[in-house]
């Protein structure tokens, strides 16, 4: 189950999704701060929200955020 932090990573990703740079800072702070568990999650999430948003995919490349 996602907690607090999972929501709140997720509500400022949506957020900061029109500005690449700062949707890449907003993933490598996600990175640091969540639970595996919730990066699993906000993953899942970040790939079904990035569907036609190619500039957003080529940051979680770079972030090595990877869907298993």
């Amino acid at each position: 189950m996602a907690t607090i932090n999972y929501y709140y990573t997720k509500s400022v990703l949506e957020t900061v999704s029109e500005n690449p740079i700062q949707f890449k800072k907003a993933l490598k702070y996600a990175k640091k701060s969540l639970m595996p568990f919730e990066m699993e999650h906000l993953t899942k999430w970040l790939y079904s929200y990035m569907v036609n948003k190619p500039e957003l995919q080529k940051c979680c490349k770079e972030e090595k955020i990877n869907r298993d």
